[in-house]
């Protein structure tokens, strides 16, 4: 369990002198604000800090809304926490993004006042630096649960404009299981579904690839530095060797294809041809005994008993 510290000012209880704030044992988090020099600055513990400055009605949005309330992916790698303040006079100051609007829905959330996960996600792909990175905020949101499509919707069909968040919202999946894989989603284009699960025909999972086109018959696997683990490894070779035996034609995918896509774009054509002439020992249809895990609502629909099956989320 992280261990959070809430910034304190000088002369607080527990809090630095005058004479100690100047020293190396404190940090300051903003303005007039401090926490102990020896506490780590992780994604968490910024917002935190950042909390301490809200006026009222004001919320923490974006990002920072979506990692206090556990989301993986959301970290905001560095990016200053987005306050929406609406017309609060709050100075802008280092670490802190000042939003001139309204937070809309929030509430507070283990002290802290964030805004609603489809708001802030919301946020997050109208404010995304292009239409790619506003998909992946919406994927990763989905992916932690905290909010579906469908919700995210809501928010805009009450906000006039927003026309980038709206485009990524027609893209979104709420079944990606990384940011990397939504970015190669996107570069292989239309058709492709993530983390589609793959049967034999007596109805045996043969595994889970990152990205299929069911109906050409090809999957694509993304290895990133996770695969190289040696367990990892093991898992991969043997699944796609599972996927080739049943006539299903596999492409790996590396971080270097995401930004020059030429090359793997050409071999998953190859792989279109050689699929067209190969018998099928596969499905992508479920049979009557799997449960699917494949949309936020049955994701949160699972019985106790069942969250089992998400493992594969929280590794």
């Amino acid at each position: 369990m992280e261990s959070l510290v809430r910034p304190v000012r000088v002369g607080d209880p527990g809090g630095p002198t005058p004479q100690q704030a100047r020293g190396p044992h404190w940090r300051r988090t903003s303005r007039g604000w401090f926490v102990p020099a020896d506490v780590e600055l992780t994604p968490r513990q910024r917002v935190l800090g950042a909390s301490v400055v809200l006026p009222a009605g004001a919320a923490i949005t974006g990002w920072a809304a979506l990692c206090w309330r556990g989301a993986r992916w959301s970290d905001g790698h560095g990016r200053a926490v987005p306050l929406a303040i609406g017309r609060a006079d709050v100075r802008s100051q280092p670490g802190l993004r000042i939003v001139r609007e309204r937070p809309g829905a929030w509430e507070h959330v283990d002290g802290v006042a964030v805004a609603v996960p489809a708001e802030a996600a919301s946020y997050e792909a109208r404010r995304a630096a292009d239409l790619a990175e506003a998909v992946v905020a919406l994927d990763m949101a989905a992916y932690s649960d905290l909010v579906s499509p469908a919700e995210v919707e809501t928010v805009l069909a009450g906000r006039r404009g927003a026309p980038q968040a709206r485009r990524a919202l027609a893209l979104a999946d709420e079944n990606s299981w990384s940011p990397q894989e939504t970015r190669l989603r996107l570069v292989l284009g239309a058709g492709w579904i993530c983390n589609a699960p793959v049967f034999d025909l007596d109805g045996r999972h043969l595994g889970t690839p990152d990205l299929i086109d069911a109906e050409a018959g090809v999957a694509v696997e993304y290895d990133g530095d996770v695969h190289l683990a040696r367990g990892a490894r093991h898992r991969d070779v043997r699944r796609v060797g599972r996927f080739a035996a049943a006539g299903l034609e596999v492409v790996t995918a590396l971080a270097p294809d995401l930004h020059d896509p030429r090359a793997l774009l050409a071999e998953v054509d190859v792989a279109r041809a050689r699929a067209s002439g190969r018998t099928r020992g596969w499905t992508a249809v479920p049979p009557p005994w799997w449960t699917a895990t494949d949309t936020v609502a049955g994701r949160r629909a699972l019985p106790s008993g069942r969250r089992w099956l998400l493992r594969h989320r929280a590794a």
